[in-house]
């Protein structure tokens, strides 16, 4: 069925077994509306920002809408830790659920295998004699699962960290470029390390980069499949939202956006992380309009985030409602009902939205699929005229500047705390006008997980900075953030069953 869907929109693809395709990119002209789905801050378990993605999506096509789901691939990470799989739920899901959760079209794996690559290069330079007179190595090694064992590495020379694959540089590079030439740029630009005059070193210095872009060529075609309700998705790259930028690729989003009116994507965990890099980072070297910002919320999220009161909890879906208007979108907060939420506490929430003069919508996506989001959907196609993003900073701002601006316009922090070997490195790094990428914790606005609800007037605390020079933005490191994340002492990992040829993740 998929292909014959893929004819209709005159796509040059290639099969990957019966219900999954590599789409040929094309950027002919993005006439279609971005859809931007975001979220309070969550629980543990996330409040279904994709389960809405999908649904909306569904939705607009019982409309008679043309409209396109675009969406991150699933990390291992999270697949055999806490959150398990990333497809979607109950009714509003993208199938094949275990093959996209797994190996899918092995992307991931091979962005694994290029950023390694890089890695033993580096390390086999060093021990041929070193002629680039690599002194300091800044790249690190990758892997798509948890495993705290290799935050620390001790090396033959050098102590190193992995992070997870969602993490790395090459991820990052992949879902930020325009096209092959662009990744390729791109990749050349980082930088490895430094020499003994502190000169950079980068990977076109290798002489490696058709080696690396051999690995990801295929990779960097979009993968289309259905959701369960037979409408298109794309799938391509998953960097992580609380490390990296949180978005599938521009490839993908470009795609869909030259072939459909609408294309509903989302951005990784809530608001002050996925949502506001999306605006900081994707649309500043990107024609991409953002249409219309909708921010998942759920009555569990806001209780678990406040005190059990609604008129306490309610000042997390204000944070971000505010942070939200900051950037200056169309707002549309829609509550991701589950089956014990009650009646009183849906209605205190919609007059408490309206209230703000924001628009309100329920969906039950999981439960109903597209016709639980018909109304969401209308509330979308209200909405007449985009808005101009508005930039907290500039680029040609200092970059304690720009860290300043995120830490009190979108935290609402009223100190940022700096160490002086942090500040040192701000002023090495000031050449370079960037973005920044704050990496924090999902868990809360600020840099603290338990620090719930809506914090202000606290501080934040910069722990790190580094630049990525392919991915042309600097990582600001906030609080306990780390790169390689653990599993939790139950992983999800030992709840998996395959029953004769049948795979069945953990609920």
């Amino acid at each position: 069925m998929i292909n014959t869907l893929l004819d209709k929109y005159n796509l040059e693809y290639e099969m990957y077994g019966k219900d999954i395709a590599k789409v040929k990119p094309i950027n002919d002209s993005q006439h279609g509306k971005v859809i931007l789905v975001t979220a309070t801050s969550p629980t543990k378990y996330g409040e279904g920002k994709t389960t809405v993605a999908i649904g909306l999506n569904d939705g607009l096509n019982k409309l008679n809408q043309k409209s396109i789901v675009v969406l991150r691939e699933p990390s291992l990470g999270p697949v055999f830790g806490t959150k398990g799989g990333a497809t979607g739920g109950g009714k509003a899901i993208v199938v094949p659920e275990d093959k996209i959760n797994l190996h899918f079209t092995g992307d991931i794996h091979a962005i694994t295998s290029a950023n390694n690559l890089i890695s033993s290069i580096i390390d086999n330079e060093i021990y041929h004699d070193n002629k680039l007179d690599i002194q300091e190595v800044i790249f690190r090694r990758c892997l798509d699962v948890c495993d705290r064992a290799l935050k620390n590495v001790k090396l033959s020379d050098r102590t190193e960290r992995f992070q997870i694959t969602a993490a790395s540089e090459i991820m990052v590079i992949f879902c930020l470029a325009k096209d092959i030439y662009d990744l390729r740029n791109r990749i050349e630009d980082i930088i490895i390390g430094y020499n003994s005059k502190h000169e950079e070193i980068k990977v076109k210095d290798l002489n490696i980069t058709d080696a690396v872009i051999a690995l990801l060529k295929d990779s960097f075609k979009p993968n289309a499949v259905l959701t369960g309700e037979g409408n298109l998705a794309f799938i391509s790259g998953g960097p992580f939202a609380n490390i990296a930028h949180g978005t599938s690729s521009v490839i993908a989003l470009n795609t869909a956006l030259s072939i459909s009116d609408y294309v509903v994507t989302e951005a990784g965990f809530a608001s002050e992380l996925g949502a506001f890099k999306y605006t900081d980072i994707l649309s500043r070297v990107n024609p991409i309009e953002i249409h219309a910002c909708v921010l998942v919320t759920t009555v569990r999220a806001l209780k678990y985030h406040g005190e059990g009161d609604l008129s306490v909890d309610i000042e997390n879906l204000k944070a971000h409602i505010n942070i939200l208007k900051e950037l200056n979108q169309n707002i549309i907060v829609t509550l991701n009902k589950f089956e014990d939420d009650v009646d009183e506490d849906i209605k205190y929430i919609k007059e408490y939205v309206e209230s703000q003069n924001v628009l309100f919508e329920v969906n039950e996506a999981y439960l109903k699929g597209g016709e639980g989001c018909i109304d969401l959907a209308n509330k979308v196609l209200s909405i007449n005229e985009s808005k101009d993003i508005n930039y907290i900073y500039n680029l040609e701002d200092d970059l304690k500047t720009k860290i300043d601006s995120y830490a009190t316009k979108i935290c609402n922090a009223s100190n940022i705390i700096y160490t002086d070997e942090v500040l040192e490195k701000i002023k090495k790094l000031n050449k370079y006008k960037y973005p920044i990428c704050v990496a924090k914790t999902q868990m809360s606005i600020s840099d603290d997980k338990k620090v719930l609800g809506a914090p202000s007037g606290y501080d934040f605390h910069i722990s790190d900075v580094e630049v990525m020079n392919g991915a042309k933005f600097i990582v600001v490191y906030s609080g306990k953030i780390t790169t390689m994340p653990g599993l939790s002492d139950d992983p999800g990992a030992k709840h998996f069953k395959v029953l004769d040829d049948e795979i069945i993740f953990p609920n």
